[in-house]
């Protein structure tokens, strides 16, 4: 199934998390540099290769002059077509000791282009999909985006060494998505994978707001790919929180901690880890060592304290049955999976809160409700129950209380530090 499947369960099997950074430089040396440091620290780790955004948008003229005015330094990811196949696999060989592999992370909803290069340069894996990829990142329409992964993933597929993609529909703006909608985009474009070919995929899931809704969230998701992926090769990703960041260095490695504890308890393969500095600019090579060597330490300890004490309980809000839901509501709407997808966008029968793409309804609402869970508010015309109105109070959901909820996590995990700090202090 390629190194990268294969790193992963030989992780399972010795019961490790693998852990990963959001990693990308546009300097040659120095994302090699990061790549060698993030193999040799202390922790169960594959590599990013994360793409700048003139690439992300196809504009790679702006990036091969930016390599050529600076070697790439002031680029915020790697440009992977101005260096081209031949010295991305220089890149990769050079750092490929001891089965360690590599994911190119880009954010391209037309990425033909993109994978064709992947493909010569022999990359082990890649992400993102013809939903997860299109509606938040720009302006391309949804069939559109939907026919070129098509085309991505046959060509993947078809590699003399086929890629490993991993699906992000489980990662949909970040925050304030419902779980029952990010797990059943997660499946369908998994399942659109799969037609077009691939048989080793991961299935992702962006921790949110509460620990028991995750735990829920997550078993859904194995669940359900167990139940549409047969034949296939597959694992879950754990993203720690994508939403406005804690601004504390210890509320966020607390925030940190808490993704790693989700992703031991849950039995997630995978974590993409955050650093503290990533809320601010692109993290140092020694700070991405740092989360990952941290994360690794968190998880072994999680595995021992759930050798020995039970562990947290997912909630029972009945987030299986809405996933399953909108999932067979979607394939009722097309011969395939893509076709369907497109059709669902249409109809309002899928419709991703708070994104303003021209091919989303825009008709659904979700808050953050009086249990602290992501709930929705208002259904638009997707197959779902609207439970709570949202932290606490009723009333129209203002840009004021919008803020609010955008920023809880941040707010939760600076404030317990701060009152923890207060309560530590001598009188």
């Amino acid at each position: 199934m390629g190194r990268f499947a294969d790193r992963v369960r030989a992780a399972r099997a010795e019961r490790r998390l693998v852990v990963q950074p959001r990693m990308g430089f546009g300097a040659l040396e120095k994302m090699r540099a990061g790549l060698l440091a993030v193999r040799d620290c202390r922790a169960t780790t594959v590599g990013t290769v994360t793409l700048d955004s003139y690439t992300r948008v196809g504009d790679h003229a702006s990036a091969r002059r930016a390599l050529a005015e600076t070697g790439g330094a002031d680029l915020n990811g790697f440009p992977l077509q101005a260096y081209g196949a031949r010295a991305v696999r220089e890149l990769l060989a050079s750092v490929a000791a001891d089965g360690f592999p590599v994911q190119v992370r880009h954010g391209s909803p037309l990425p033909l282009d993109l994978f064709r290069t992947m493909v010569e340069a022999g990359v082990d894996a890649t992400e993102g999909g013809p939903v997860s990829y299109c509606l938040p990142y720009g302006r391309v329409p949804l069939p559109e985006a939907a026919d070129n992964w098509a085309r991505c993933c046959e060509l993947a597929a078809e590699a003399p060494r086929p890629m490993h993609l991993e699906t992000f529909g489980g990662c949909m703006l970040g925050q304030l998505c419902p779980p029952s909608l990010l797990v059943a985009l997660s499946v369908l474009e998994a399942r659109f994978f799969r037609e077009h070919g691939l048989r080793s995929v991961s299935l992702s899931y962006a921790q949110q707001v509460h620990l028991g809704q995750d735990l829920e969230a997550l078993a859904a998701l194995r669940r359900l790919a167990a139940e549409h992926l047969p034949g296939v090769d597959w694992h879950v990703t754990l993203y720690t929180y994508m939403g406005v960041f804690p601004r504390t260095p210890i509320g966020s490695f607390r925030l940190l901690e808490d993704s790693v504890r989700l992703a031991v308890h849950s039995g997630t393969e995978r974590l993409i880890v955050k650093t503290p500095a990533e809320a601010r600019r692109i993290p140092a090579i020694e700070e991405n060592v740092e989360a990952l060597e941290f994360a690794d330490a968190i998880a072994r300890q999680a595995a021992a304290d759930c050798a020995v004490t039970r562990c947290p309980e997912p909630a029972g809000t009945g987030l299986l049955d809405e996933a399953r839901t909108l999932i067979d509501a979607t394939l009722e709407l097309g011969r395939t999976t893509g076709a369907a997808l497109v059709s669902a966008f249409a109809r309002g029968v899928l419709d991703v809160p708070y994104c303003l793409h021209r091919d989303n309804a825009g008709a659904a609402r979700a808050v953050i409700d009086e249990h602290g869970m992501l709930a929705w508010s208002r259904a638009g015309g997707m197959p779902v129950t609207v439970r709570g109105t949202g932290l606490g109070s009723p009333g129209p959901l203002t840009a004021r209380r919008l803020t609010t909820m955008l920023a809880h996590n941040e707010r939760r995990y600076d404030r317990e530090h701060t009152v923890g700090a207060l309560l530590r202090s001598p009188a």
